[in-house]
């Protein structure tokens, strides 16, 4: 079993580095449009101040997966080990189809529409409506692994 700090599995859902283009394209459009029309250290301001607050968003989006001795975290929602059932790697064709018409609305979704592929943990507690969490991940199958090792039987 793990100790009380082990960490198994960890993942960072950041957004892809093209938005990162998007945004300084953003904060330069801005920058040029208010220097044009104000002046150049205006425009200055606001193209930093746009890109500070864009980087600020795009941090923001970006969500921790983790394994642990305490079991499963997808972003702040936490599922102790007694909770977590089956786990199922979804490539991205299963994927598309258990978020369209095959999802259920009861369950619990860190999705990431950047990321094509995911898994999804059964619930196997019964005083927990939720059937199951539906987690992206750019690496499902060391996420899979990762709990289907550790999990108690």
């Amino acid at each position: 079993m793990l100790t009380s700090d082990a960490v198994t599995f960890r993942e960072r859902l950041t957004v892809p580095w093209w938005f990162w283009g998007l945004a300084l394209f953003w904060a330069l459009t801005l920058a040029v449009a208010y220097g044009y029309a104000i002046s150049s250290p205006v425009g200055v301001v606001v193209g930093v101040a746009a890109f500070g607050l864009a980087g600020l968003g795009l941090g923001r989006v970006a969500a921790a997966v983790t394994v642990s001795a305490s079991g499963l975290t997808a972003g702040r929602a936490r599922l102790p080990w007694t909770a977590i059932g089956a786990v199922e790697v979804l490539d991205s064709a299963a994927a598309r189809r258990q978020r369209g018409t095959g999802a259920d609305s009861r369950a619990f979704v860190l999705l990431r529409g950047w990321i094509s592929s995911a898994v999804t943990v059964a619930i196997v507690d019964h005083g927990d409506p939720t059937p199951y969490w539906y987690v992206s991940s750019r690496a499902p199958e060391a996420l899979a692994a990762a709990l289907r090792e550790h999990r108690p039987t």
